[in-house]
């Protein structure tokens, strides 16, 4: 007897249930959507980073050599357009033997994306081995952000003859830590 009352409670309660949903109404329901005005901030250019990189050095008489660096730099960002400067130190082995190789570059340039950056470079290099080459600077880059504080870069600078130097082409990756 009491399986059954319990049976017939259950029934009654599931089919009104039922009956609340298949209402229809004229009334449009609205649901409230909040919305975010927080979206995540484009990547911050300004400011000081250091990194590393690694690339090649050719000219017509030395040959192909192979290079490993650091670099210290500094931006500021106009709205898109960037200026900064930038010392770069590399040891080159290969070709005519090891020397090293220091560049002090300034670069101007736009920023095409949020993480996108193309540049201009130019500057003046030394070689800080024997023989004492001193070259003029000129080239061009981009740099593209992949995180809060990284970037990555791919770089070409032409080493203009100096005193006692020959003309030079330098093709570079690298990463920096923008701080």
């Amino acid at each position: 007897m009491f399986g059954a009352v319990l049976l017939s409670v259950l029934v009654a309660s599931f089919s009104g249930a039922s009956g609340l949903g298949a209402e229809q109404s004229s009334i449009p329901v609205t649901l409230p959507v909040q919305v975010s005005n927080y979206s995540k901030p484009a990547f911050d250019w300004n400011g000081f980073y250091s990194g590393i990189f690694t690339g090649i050095q050719t000219n017509a008489i030395g040959g192909t050599q192979y290079g490993l660096g650091v670099n210290l730099g500094v931006n500021a960002a106009f709205g898109f357009y960037l200026v900064g400067g930038e010392v770069n130190i590399e040891g080159l082995t290969g070709g005519p033997g090891s020397t090293s190789y220091a560049e002090i570059l300034g670069r101007a340039g736009v920023i095409v994306a949020d993480n996108v950056l193309v540049y201009g470079a130019a500057g003046y290099g030394v070689d800080l081995g024997v023989p004492d080459e001193q070259d003029w600077l000129a080239g061009a880059g981009v740099e593209i952000a992949v995180g809060d504080d990284f970037s990555l870069r791919g770089q070409y600078v032409h080493a203009f003859p100096g005193e006692g130097s020959i003309a030079k082409d330098q093709f570079t990756i690298g990463a920096a830590y923008h701080f």
